[in-house]
């Protein structure tokens, strides 16, 4: 990292931080943060924006937060500093950065933390880029920052690939049935406390499928994935239970998918572990035009999708109220695999991208 001096047009001079962007995301990952572990890449990150001319801290739930400028518009850029657990050892080689987290989603996040040091500081407009924690377990560090803010504009920090951005995620929901009976002996025919169980899931898929029918896009289908299960008995009685989740669309709130498991459940079990709607940004806003406008200055062809998964956005979107979006480089399909890597030609283009968005005086007025 260095300090150069460029001489602008108006016959100003302007410090700027010129930076190795790609060893800033090196460093990151470097250090193994799966969640629950993030203090010291926290720190880490921290130090690196304090650096760059950020004033930043650690707040009291943990996050990273640096602010670049001053004012009364905020543009918040969230991304998360967490991981999936199981380290991947980092290797640079060529174009090819290796890593836990290089694409979900210490890329997009150092991504922001490089960009908002290039872009010189406009009058009236503030930087806010977090690094949240827990946002691959139950997003602590995003509930944390929800009633904080109140940002004109929001990115969140996700890979969408560099000439992409994301306007939606769907929803999700976690859930835990228990299904109890008293043992009898095999011959006996009455239903197990597993068979129970059994009979519970297959009702419930059954009825996601036929809520989906007539939906080809898995964006607007209601999609349960089974994550745990077990029995045990004290001789007596028996017990079965299972984890599991579900993706919702928009137009399902968490209320409304409950009642529908519930029904499935019968007289069994059934009990909310956590849950969160979908959430879809608006198309035609400011943002979303600087990003497009900032995309094709690059070179690129810049094009729209919604996950299947859930993120922050979900969180503080809708709390925020504000124009959103995600963005990040990466290619998502690489998310939580033995093998994420990011294409550091790609990295770079983004926080190029990214820089211009900033500096895009649509974004606040």
């Amino acid at each position: 990292m260095k300090v150069t001096v460029t001489f602008q047009s108006d016959c100003h001079f302007i410090a700027k931080i010129l930076m190795d962007e790609v060893g800033l995301l090196e460093g990151l990952l470097k250090i193994y943060s799966p969640t629950l572990q993030e203090a010291e890449a926290v720190e880490y990150l921290v130090a690196q924006m304090r650096a760059m001319g950020y004033e930043a801290s650690i707040d009291e739930a943990g996050n990273a937060v640096g602010v670049m400028g001053d004012g009364p518009a905020e543009v918040i850029l969230l991304g998360h500093i967490d991981t999936v657990a199981g380290f991947i050892e980092v290797i640079r080689g060529g174009d090819v950065l290796r890593g836990r987290g290089a694409v979900d989603a210490k890329g997009p996040l150092a991504c922001f933390v490089a960009a908002g040091a290039m872009v010189e500081k406009i009058s009236g407009r503030r930087i806010t880029v977090i690094g949240a924690v827990g946002e691959e377990g139950d997003s602590r560090g995003a509930k944390f920052v929800a009633d904080k803010y109140r940002p004109a504009a929001l990115i969140i920090g996700e890979p969408s690939g560099w000439d992409k951005v994301t306007l939606g995620y769907k929803g999700s929901a976690w859930y835990e049935f228990t299904a109890k009976r008293t043992l009898a002996h095999t011959s006996a025919q009455s239903e197990s406390a597993c068979e129970a169980t059994v009979s519970f899931w297959n009702r419930l898929a059954a009825r996601a499928a036929e809520m989906n029918e007539g939906k080809p896009k898995m964006f607007d289908q209601l999609l349960p994935t089974l994550r745990e299960m077990g029995s045990d008995s004290d001789g007596f009685a028996e017990r079965a239970w299972l984890r599991f989740g579900l993706r919702l669309p928009l137009g399902l709130s968490v209320e409304g998918l409950t009642e529908i498991v519930s029904v499935s459940a019968g007289n069994d079990g059934v009990k909310l572990l956590d849950g969160v709607p979908a959430y879809r940004a608006e198309k035609n806003t400011p943002l979303v035009r600087s990003f497009l406008s900032a995309i094709r200055a690059e070179g690129g062809d810049p094009g729209f999708t919604v996950k299947s998964g859930t993120s922050d956005m979900n969180i503080v979107a809708p709390v925020w109220n504000c124009p959103a979006l995600a963005y990040g480089p990466g290619d998502s399909s690489l998310d939580h695999t033995p093998d994420e890597r990011i294409l550091i030609s790609e990295y770079r283009r983004a926080v190029s991208v990214l820089a211009r968005v900033l500096r895009d005086d649509r974004l606040t007025a």
